[in-house]
């Protein structure tokens, strides 16, 4: 099918066609309504998909079956770090695809030795393991947690989360994730996980109380309460529970527990990770986090796991340690079949590269800044519709004062050509690629806010004089009628 360039209102030039080739080539199915009863046909019915079906990309750029052109401020859910199809990564990838796919782990390869040495230089804790998503991270970093602590004479096993946190879909992450919707129909999870408040360092320290037993996932009914916790796990912001920051005194409290009980400290930069909140992992900007926990270089993990924006779209994550924890994996105590894949190793050693280039992070931070002021102004204008605006980096929310309102924001900046996502039921997020300029966030933002005002009309809440329509510089195009 031959996808038509979009026909936009883009006076600014953000949104400008493509140049060169007029045409794209896709397969069949050729239509929308064909691409969604496939999906319908033949695919688990997993995913609330937005009624569109995307087919190229280009920066932060996206067009749709039907010609349509969108800002991505979705991002890929913060996996599409320098973009779409950006040309040094497609580059990697295409040489690479060449040259050698795949191999397995039981022979050394040249991509992932390369970038093992690249991350070893943007402050990981110490040796990595190579998986392909951050729920497989988590599941490493759990067998790493509970490996240690036997290899260290602890009799605990238990590991502490916060409610709130989110950590992967597969059973040991779903069990750390403190989101009970997620655990529902899944149950029994595996025992030995313990759940505290998000940000109530007096429920954390109760939680390495002698007899302490928490709010536990599953059946925990049969734990020893002498059963001291072994690890913390947490996330320096909490991405899918609404972009929550971790208070600086909860941080701390955390590695000065785990300092004192012999514990080690997991922190999940899944999300929050490359470059995203305007220092290459998170925990590096949580100073402030008190001595025990953060100095120069910020908060100081035991074990971190990351993923998403590694493979710059490629599926590829890890988990790393420091030496000595790192030392108790021996051969045959963990796995995977295409962690370390050639092709999604070269693709993370031009990310890493990028991203560590001199600039790339200060323009992270000011354009984070521009964004993030920006919603903060939103969420002044609309007081009756939006309840705050928090974000870090690129990493931005926009909370507002019910699911339905966040819905029809949602589908009001679809329909003026920007993708936001909504979660934790009625926050806005935006995690826009990396790379994305201030006339692009100025655009995008503008869009928003229009759809801000149009969704508050209805529902009744007061809007500021003058408030602008969400039609505003939109693109010159009707929104499909059609939902999935």
């Amino acid at each position: 099918m031959a996808v038509k360039e979009p026909v936009v209102n883009d006076a600014d030039g953000v949104l400008a066609a493509a140049p060169s080739a007029a045409t794209f080539e896709v397969t069949s199915p050729a239509t929308f309504e064909a691409v969604r009863q496939a999906d319908q046909d033949h695919v688990m019915s997993t995913y609330a998909r937005y009624p569109l079906a995307l087919v190229r990309g280009r920066g932060t750029r996206v067009w749709d079956s039907e010609g349509r052109a969108y800002l991505d401020f979705i991002g890929g859910i913060a996996v599409n770090v320098l973009g779409h199809c950006h040309p040094a990564v497609t580059a990697a990838i295409t040489k690479q695809a060449r040259t050698l796919i795949h191999a397995s782990n039981l022979f050394y390869t040249l991509p992932y030795v390369e970038l093992a040495g690249l991350l070893a230089k943007t402050g990981v804790p110490g040796p990595v393991f190579f998986c392909n998503s951050g729920a497989e991270a988590t599941e490493g970093a759990i067998k790493l947690a509970r490996k240690f602590a036997g290899a260290t004479g602890r009799k605990g096993r238990r590991i502490v989360a916060v409610e709130g946190g989110f950590h992967g879909r597969t059973m040991g992450a779903l069990a750390a994730t403190g989101k009970p919707q997620f655990w529902q129909g899944f149950e029994p999870l595996p025992p030995g996980f313990v759940h505290v408040p998000f940000n109530d360092v007096g429920a954390l320290e109760k939680a390495f109380s002698p007899g302490a037993t928490g709010s536990e996932t599953g059946d925990r009914a049969a734990a020893d309460p002498a059963d001291a916790p072994c690890a913390v796990i947490l996330e320096v912001i909490q991405g899918e529970a609404g972009v929550r920051p971790t208070s600086p005194e909860f941080l701390a409290a955390a590695r000065e527990l785990c300092d004192r009980q012999g514990a080690l400290l997991i922190i999940d930069e899944v999300q929050t990770g490359l470059g995203r909140t305007g220092t290459f992992w998170a925990f590096q900007g949580a100073a402030g986090a008190g001595a025990a926990g953060a100095g120069a270089a910020g908060l100081r993990p035991d074990v971190m796991t990351a993923a998403k924006g590694l493979g710059g779209g490629l599926p590829i994550g890890f988990f790393s340690a420091r030496d000595e924890v790192a030392a108790v994996l021996r051969p045959g105590d963990h796995g995977s079949t295409f962690g370390a894949n050639p092709v999604a190793c070269a693709a993370a050693v031009v990310t890493v590269s990028e991203i560590l280039k001199p600039g790339f992070l200060d323009h992270v931070r000011e354009m984070g800044a521009e964004l993030n002021g920006r919603l903060a102004d939103m969420a002044a204008a609309f007081p009756g519709a939006a309840r705050a605006a928090r974000g870090k980096g690129l990493m931005a929310a926009l909370e507002m004062a019910s699911a339905d309102l966040a819905q029809a924001v949602l589908d009001g900046c679809r329909a003026g050509g920007v993708l936001v996502n909504r979660t934790a039921g009625n926050v806005i997020r935006l995690l826009p690629p990396l790379t994305v300029t201030q006339r692009e966030v100025r655009r995008a933002t503008a869009a928003l806010r229009g759809a801000v005002a149009e969704a508050a009309r209805p529902a009744g809440v007061a809007c500021p004089p003058n408030a602008p329509s969400g039609r505003a510089g939109s693109f010159l195009f009707e929104t499909s009628s059609m939902s999935i």
